[in-house]
């Protein structure tokens, strides 16, 4: 099927209309739809830039919609294919997409807003800032208390990674009914199975029982909460966390796709885990959220936060996270950034202190991730970033023998993966990053790196020399995966 790729006018949020973009502004935009590429090549093969259009249909990815932060200011935003397949519609700035855990940043700011005001506290125990629910107590919690501050760090020893959604038209559950994984929660309980504060565990369950506490504290159902304290001061007119999305919007908002081109059940999936998950909205409004991140770290405006408390946002607790988002410490600058992933969805937020430059990707398809990968790199070498450089990486020759003793079924996650063996070449798949499986180049012979997205893989065997799983390494982050076959 052919996949168009349409540049919309830009909305009334950004700075200047398509027509009126300076022919400077319009070829750096150009530089960026034709500069794409993977984050890693294999050394000695050909130098290819891709063009947006062929990445979009080789992901099968129909819309993507991009607002570029530069200066301090949204300097473009663009929208390319396709909102809605079936009709045609095209993806315009002004089409929704969910925001997935990028959620969580934005709630995190809401969190920390209602501690600034003093009707939450970072530290203490948690439970004794819940009324109508408590995080049950065991042998893990008997030591040391979960904090908000450990939940809004993903450090609190909480289970439960993501939420799967519900169909339109399902029965939604109650908060309560998420955190205690009963009917109709298609999810597990939410517990603490860790030492709170011990370790770093991303935890969609943890900022669940954030969202119970935002709503005692403010009195106010969530969504609306949100809206007053941090949408409209932002002016995200087209932002909202009301689960499901009003009727009045449905006519915006794109539809989702899973890794084979198929249109998710129902359009999309209704997240009522709204702190983690809830959000829909534009690359524009997200793009708000970066510049007064910018602007409050920078002690220019105290909208939603205080200098000093988006100083401890952006400052590291366990893992590679402040509160609410991913960050690192790059010297003349800190990057801010979350990703996300709903069934259909995929969403990159990324921004940068000191320096103004920033950018917002969202997409309609499970294979989205891979795509944004190469969008950033392409916006990196464009705008000069110091991150997301295209990084050469050395092949040996691929061992077929040993390719067939690595293939099999993982669990990664949770979450099932696979190793595919075809002769000398080896693949690796799993939803978390979508229907397409990724090819893996031979460091050793179970040392492997890939192309499609900067991770390797490292292979693990038993004292006999069987294979029982491998580490994903992506980042300063390993995963474990167990072989299961």
């Amino acid at each position: 099927m052919l996949w168009s790729l349409c540049a919309q006018a830009q909305s009334p949020l950004a700075p200047a209309s398509a027509e009126a973009t300076p022919s400077a502004l319009q070829a750096r935009i150009t530089r960026v739809e034709q500069g794409l590429s993977t984050r890693v090549v294999v050394k000695g093969s050909p130098d290819q830039k891709m063009t947006l259009t062929e990445r979009m249909a080789f992901y099968q990815v129909p819309g993507v919609s991009i607002a570029l932060i530069n200066h301090g200011r949204i300097e473009w935003v663009r929208a390319y294919g396709v909102a809605d397949i079936a009709s045609r519609r095209p993806a315009t700035t002004t089409t929704l997409f969910q925001a997935a855990s990028v959620s969580k940043a934005v709630s995190a700011m809401g969190a920390l807003r209602l501690v600034e005001q003093g009707k939450l506290s970072l530290d203490g125990d948690a439970n004794s800032q819940l009324v109508s629910w408590k995080i049950p107590q065991n042998e893990f919690t008997r030591d040391k208390a979960v904090s908000l501050r450990m939940l809004l760090n993903h450090s609190a020893g909480i289970t439960v990674h993501g939420f799967k959604g519900y169909v339109p038209g399902q029965k939604l559950p109650t908060l309560l009914q998420v955190l205690d994984g009963t009917a109709p929660a298609n999810s597990e309980p939410v517990r603490v199975d860790i030492a709170p504060g011990s370790t770093w565990r991303y935890s969609g369950g943890g900022y669940s029982i954030v969202q119970l506490m935002m709503s005692e504290a403010s009195g106010q159902p969530f969504d609306q909460y949100m809206k007053a304290a941090v949408l409209d001061p932002l002016g995200m007119a087209q932002s909202t966390f009301a689960v499901p999305l009003p009727s009045i919007w449905h006519d915006l908002a794109a539809t989702g796709y899973d890794g084979n081109g198929k249109a998710i059940a129902g359009q999309w999936h209704n997240y009522p885990e709204s702190a983690a998950a809830g959000l829909w909205t534009t690359p524009s409004d997200l793009a708000r959220v970066v510049i007064e991140v910018q602007q409050a770290e920078s002690g220019k405006s105290d909208k939603i936060l205080s200098r000093n408390m988006t100083s401890t946002m952006l400052t590291r607790g366990l893992g590679e996270y402040g509160l609410g988002f991913f960050v690192e410490n790059l010297g003349d600058r800190t990057s801010f950034a979350h990703t996300g992933g709903t069934e259909g969805f995929r969403s990159q937020l990324y921004g940068y202190t000191r320096s103004g430059q920033g950018v917002v990707v969202m997409t309609n398809s499970d294979n989205g991730a891979a795509l944004i990968d190469e969008i950033l790199s392409s916006i990196a070498a464009e705008y000069g970033w110091p991150e997301f450089h295209v990084i050469k990486k050395t092949a040996i020759a691929g061992d077929a023998n040993a390719n067939k003793q690595l293939a099999g079924d993982y669990q990664l996650v949770n979450l099932p993966a696979h190793i595919v063996a075809e002769g000398e070449r080896l693949y690796f798949q799993s939803e978390l990053f979508g229907a397409k499986r990724m090819e893996l180049f031979p460091e050793s012979k179970t040392a492997f790196f890939m192309t499609a997205q900067d991770m390797s893989i490292r292979f693990e065997r038993s004292d006999d020399g069987a294979i029982v799983g491998f580490k994903l390494v992506r980042g300063s982050n390993t995963y474990p995966a167990t072989k299961t076959r």
